[in-house]
């Protein structure tokens, strides 16, 4: 194991991303260590910026979710330095991803937000993606700020029926 704690928790964070073919936001990241008592809050919100401002992984904010991928630099570090990670946590990580892989990766492939177009009104942007591929790409224009928001909630608890009204309607 690495004598630098922080080193060992961007490592922890870059092979959690290199495990899955879809990015994690940093709240499902933050969920898993922090709920193994790895470290603070704080000092991963540390790891995790220097690691985008050293280019090894990418975020992406999202309405109120911020996206986490890992870049090639960082899949690069990662292969010269996963040994310092231990068995036990990569066996901890592999367990938690074969256990809530469907749910983390739903988390990550609906996608919802909202912003101010041009003309004035809202335009509330409804998204399902699979594999960096969008499936279905809604977009919808309203008169206010409070109506978009709303949509883009319940997006977020009705996109499965919806898109598969979608599909027995249009196929």
């Amino acid at each position: 194991m690495t004598k630098d704690p922080l080193t060992l928790y961007k490592l922890i964070v870059l092979y959690m991303l290199n495990r899955v073919s879809f990015p994690l936001t940093k709240a499902q990241v933050c969920d898993f260590i922090l709920d193994r008592e790895y470290t603070t809050f704080m000092t991963l919100s540390q790891a995790v910026s220097e690691l985008t401002d050293a280019d090894m992984i990418r975020a992406k904010s999202i309405r109120n979710r911020t996206h986490l991928e890992i870049t090639p630099e960082g899949r690069q570090t990662l292969d010269f330095f996963s040994n310092r990670i231990s068995s036990k946590i990569k066996d901890e990580i592999d367990t938690y991803f074969k256990e809530n892989s469907f749910q983390l990766k739903n988390e990550v492939s609906v996608v919802s937000n909202y912003y101010k177009s041009t003309s004035g009104e809202y335009e509330a942007n409804l998204i399902i993606k699979e594999k960096n591929v969008n499936l279905l790409d809604i977009k919808l224009s309203v008169p206010s700020e409070s109506l978009a928001s709303e949509i883009c909630d319940k997006w977020e608890n009705s996109n499965q029926d919806i898109y598969k009204y979608l599909v027995e309607k249009l196929f």
